[in-house]
C-alpha cells in the first residue's frame, strides 16, 4: 500500500470517508474499493437496482476545430469522421507497432469531440495526442472535472428525477444538461454490461450531485471491487491487465471496434499508427501468435491474473489476465490469452493454480448477458 497522503483525491473523497469506504491507491488516487456492505452486495445491487461509482480519476479532454475529427481519426483504427451528432464510440490509441496505448470513449458533440481516457494513462495520452495532432486541432484537458457512473436497470428511473430527458437517450448517445446551474454532459454508457449513464460535471458540483443521487431509493454507492467484477462478467477489457502496448486490437479480439471504412478496401482504410500490422492481422496475412478469450473454470477454484495456462499435455499456451469468482455468473470466470489453436469455444485447457491443474473451458463473452438500452 502506498502512503495515502501522497495520493490525489477526487472531489468525492470526503463523501467516501463519510460513507465508510475502504480506500486504496488506484491510478495515483485514493479510491474506494468497497463500502461496508461489501463487494458481493454492491455487485448484486448494481445488477438489480442502481449503483453509483466515482470514476473522477479518469481523464476528460476535448478536441475542437474544423479538422478535429480527421485529426483524431489519424490516431485510431476507428471511424471518427462518420460519427453522428451526440453519438458515442469506443476507440483505441495505437503505437506505431499496433500496440494499444489506451482504450477510450469519445462523443461527437458538434462543437467538439469529448474524450474520456483511463486514469493511469491520461497524462501520457494527452501528451501523445498533443504531440501527434496538436497542430491540427485544439486539445484541451479537463482533468479537473468530475465523472460519475450510475449503472443498473433502475439507473434511468433515479437519474431522470434529477435530469429531465435522460430517459430518451439510447446506448452510446449523449446530451448536455444543467443541474443547479452546473453544466453537465451525460452519456448512456458505462463499463458494467448494465444499462446506465456516465455524468461529467464540474468538481465543485460533484459532492452535491452525488448526494442527490444517493438520496434516491434505488441508488447505493459502489466501489472499485464491484466495478471490476461487473466489467469482467461483461467481458470488457481492463487496460493494463487485458490490453496494453504489447497487444494489438486483433490479438485482443477487438475487431468489432474497427469499422469497415478503416479496413482494407474501406473508403478511409489505414492511415493510423500500426496500420500495416493491424490490417495484415485483420486480413489474415499475418498470423496471430495469441488471442484473447473468455474462460470458465470447471471446478469452483478462482483463477486470477498471471496464472499460467497449459494444454492438457502440460505445454504452456498462455496466461490469465483477469479472473475471479463471478458473483452473478456464480462460477469462476476469467479473461486470458491463448495460442490460436486453443481459442475456439469449447477448447479445454488447464490453469496452474498453486501447482494444481484446474480444468477450464474457452467460453463466449460476456459471461452475463448485457442489458444495454438500445431503444
Amino acid at each position: 500500500m502506498s502512503d495515502t497522503s501522497a495520493l490525489l483525491q477526487t472531489p468525492l473523497n470526503a463523501l467516501h470517508l463519510e460513507l465508510g469506504a475502504r480506500m486504496v491507491p488506484f491510478a495515483g488516487y485514493s479510491m474506494p474499493v468497497q463500502y461496508p456492505a461489501g463487494l458481493m452486495a454492491e455487485h448484486h445491487h448494481t445488477r438489480s437496482a442502481a449503483g453509483l461509482f466515482d470514476v473522477s480519476h479518469m481523464g476528460q479532454l476535448t478536441l475542437s476545430g474544423p479538422d478535429a475529427a480527421a485529426a483524431f481519426e489519424s490516431l485510431m483504427p476507428v471511424d471518427v469522421i462518420g460519427l453522428g451528432l451526440n453519438k458515442q464510440r469506443y476507440g483505441l490509441l495505437l503505437t506505431d507497432e499496433g500496440g494499444i496505448i489506451d482504450d477510450l470513449m469519445f462523443v461527437n458533440r458538434g462543437s467538439d469531440i469529448f474524450v474520456i481516457v483511463n486514469g493511469a494513462c491520461k497524462h501520457g495520452d494527452l501528451a501523445h495526442i498533443q504531440t501527434r495532432i496538436g497542430g491540427r486541432c485544439t486539445v484541451t484537458p479537463q482533468f479537473d472535472r468530475a465523472l460519475l457512473a450510475l449503472q443498473g436497470p433502475q439507473a434511468v428511473t433515479a437519474l431522470a428525477r434529477l435530469l429531465a430527458g435522460v430517459e430518451q437517450l439510447v446506448f452510446m448517445t449523449g446530451m448536455a444538461a444543467t443541474w443547479n446551474g452546473a453544466d453537465l454532459f451525460v452519456t448512456r454508457s458505462g463499463y458494467t454490461g448494465e444499462d446506465g449513464f456516465e455524468i461529467s460535471l464540474p468538481a465543485a458540483s460533484a459532492d452535491a450531485f452525488a448526494r442527490a443521487l444517493l438520496a434516491q431509493p434505488e441508488v447505493k454507492p459502489i466501489g472499485l471491487g464491484a466495478r471490476n467484477s461487473l466489467r469482467l462478467e461483461a467481458g470488457l477489457c481492463l487496460y493494463g491487465n487485458d490490453i496494453d502496448t504489447t497487444t494489438t486490437p486483433v490479438e485482443a479480439a477487438l475487431n468489432w471496434a474497427m469499422q469497415k471504412v478503416r479496413r482494407t478496401g474501406g473508403e478511409r482504410a489505414g492511415g493510423f499508427p500500426g496500420a500495416a500490422r493491424v490490417l495484415a492481422q485483420l486480413d489474415g496475412t499475418e498470423a496471430l501468435t495469441r488471442k484473447r478469450v473468455g474462460l470458465i473454470a470447471l471446478e469452483r477454484v478462482p483463477v486470477r491474473e498471471h496464472v499460467e495456462l497449459q494444454s492438457l499435455d502440460g505445454v504452456k499456451i498462455g496466461e490469465v489476465t483477469s479472473g475471479l469468482l463471478g458473483p452473478s455468473a456464480d462460477k469462476p470466470v476469467a479473461i486470458g490469452y491463448v495460442t490460436p489453436e486453443f481459442a475456439a469455444t469449447g477448447s479445454r485447457v488447464h490453469a496452474i493454480v498453486r501447482g494444481k491443474a484446474v480444468p477450464m473451458e474457452v467460453a463466449p463473452m460476456p459471461f452475463v448477458p448485457n442489458r444495454y438500452h438500445r431503444g
